[in-house]
């Protein structure tokens, strides 16, 4: 009996490779799930695929004896199909919410792929795995170039933002500055004193964006800039 089934190795060895191929793309552009994470969710899926294809066959039972045969009716289905809704644990966690923006979509789908890929080198489906890394990876890499190269010139449509800050008074020209010098259509930019507090003020002002990334920027960057009391960012609906 062989201490170690080469077949299975080498399954579980590509698992590895696809996953870090996957990982690798998603580390060095600094998203929450990176090497490690797709490593670990496309090899636990090829051993659960493996565990489920080999781990658990049936026996054929007679006269008090327990022959060692299969009878060929199983579900070797049954633990790989979790995989498919367990997965959707791991990908909730790394969507985020930022005020209206929501983040980390690409990467929660990034893992469910690696999960099906691990599946596919568990079932020793080795084009399917090495093919759909390939393709997965250029659809990281090549869609991104073409989306900065591309959508915007072709008019992507602008998002129509609200953002309000409660600060200290002698803040709110160096919020409008930093405002004005990131957006070019800014309106009904107002400040306010409170009525329970004339050092504080409100402000409050609209402006148009389609750069998600020039968003969130901004709703960052003002927590930075002052010691501001809050900062709400909400995306008007027309």
């Amino acid at each position: 009996m062989e201490f170690i089934n080469i077949e299975f190795a080498t399954r579980l060895l590509l698992a590895l490779v696809m996953g870090f191929a996957l990982g690798l793309e998603r580390e060095l552009t600094n998203k929450y799930a990176g090497l490690r994470t797709h490593i670990l969710v496309c090899l636990g899926a090829c051993i659960f695929t493996l565990l489920s294809i080999y781990g658990f066959p049936t026996f054929a039972q007679g006269d008090n004896v327990i022959i060692d045969q299969a009878t060929g009716v199983r579900d070797t289905a049954r633990i790989a199909a979790q995989i498919v809704t367990g997965i959707g644990f791991i990908g909730a966690g790394t969507v985020l919410r930022n005020g209206p923006m929501v983040f980390g979509l690409t990467t929660a789908a990034t893992l469910w792929i690696a999960a099906s890929i691990g599946m596919a080198c568990g079932a020793g489906m080795y084009d399917v795995a090495i093919v759909s890394t390939i393709i997965s990876v250029a659809v990281l890499t090549l869609i991104r170039v073409f989306e900065r190269q591309f959508l915007p010139k072709s008019g992507k449509a602008a998002k129509r933002f609200k953002i309000s800050v409660y600060c200290n008074g002698e803040d709110v020209k160096k919020i409008y500055d930093y405002i004005v010098s990131k957006v070019d259509d800014m309106r009904d930019f107002s400040s306010k004193k409170l009525i329970e507090n004339p050092n504080k003020s409100k402000i409050t002002t609209s402006f148009e964006l389609c750069n998600k990334k020039m968003i969130n920027e901004i709703y960052e960057d003002l927590g930075k800039l002052t010691d501001a009391d809050s900062v709400s960012l909400q995306e008007l609906n027309d």
